[in-house]
């Protein structure tokens, strides 16, 4: 089994630790069994790629290589790098929330 993630796809966070720390991204893929995710310009490679049908000039390209979720913390809705709970709502849905400020994260 694996345990809960605080962090999903799209959400946006703040990087607290490393070499790219204080730069902020949008998550693009989280990969749980690594515990690792994708953040939009954060931790940038240099990959060499020979030339191919896609690529006929081949050369280095700039990607982003996964970084690591404890060195992550969500951005909430007010613009606040927060710790994540989890509380049921009205409907009795679990929902992720905002320890800063308490608001519901969508």
């Amino acid at each position: 089994m694996q345990a809960k993630l605080h962090i999903k796809k799209g959400d946006t966070v703040k990087v607290i630790a490393g070499n790219e720390k204080g730069s902020q991204g949008k998550v693009l893929a989280v990969y749980p069994e690594k515990l690792r995710a994708l953040v939009e310009g954060v931790n940038m490679v240099s990959k060499h790629t020979k030339p191919n049908a896609a690529n006929p000039q081949g050369g280095i390209i700039k990607k982003e290589a996964p970084i690591h979720l404890s060195n992550l913390m969500l951005i909430d809705g007010k613009g606040y790098a927060t710790r994540i709970g989890r509380k049921r709502d009205e409907k009795g849905k679990l929902v992720r929330y905002s320890k800063k400020t308490g608001e519901v994260i969508k």
